[in-house]
């Protein structure tokens, strides 16, 4: 276990949890439902909307893969600290970095009321390839 998700768990912005399948199912449901509902943003020209929801969709995949491992989140940050910790060899850091980058977009869309139809697309685009990506390491 690496230190820095050692740190997460003494802070308790990551918990143990026990693996649940249909935790597991919820989430990707809710990756594809989001994922879905940004195509949709995207293409009316919402882009922050997009941004917003391609985050979420990215978020609910890299959850259920987390929920595999036993661990539940307290924060967005804890999150990407499980899946580098976690996941860096079956996932490759490319995909762990995009999934960094969406966030950052998420947030500056979210927070500071900066997006763009780039930013949107690379947000979705990486939300697809999380989403695909834990399908296949989830075997689902």
């Amino acid at each position: 276990m690496s230190s820095e998700l050692e740190r997460m768990l003494d802070e308790r912005r990551l918990t143990r949890i026990r693996a649940d399948r249909g935790l597991i199912c919820k989430a990707l449901r809710e990756s594809e439902a989001d994922l879905s509902e940004a195509k949709d943003s995207l293409e009316r020209g919402k882009f922050k909307w997009a941004t917003i929801q391609g985050y979420y969709s990215a978020f609910h995949a890299v959850r259920a893969l987390i929920y595999r491992k036993g661990f539940r989140e307290k924060s967005h940050y804890a999150l990407l600290i499980a899946l580098r910790s976690l996941y860096d060899e079956e996932l490759g850091m490319d995909l762990i970095e995009r999934f960094g980058n969406a966030m950052t977009l998420r947030e500056a869309a979210d927070y500071g009321t900066t997006s763009s139809e780039a930013g949107a697309k690379e947000t979705m685009e990486a939300a697809n390839a999380l989403l695909n990506k834990a399908k296949k390491v989830l075997k689902i």
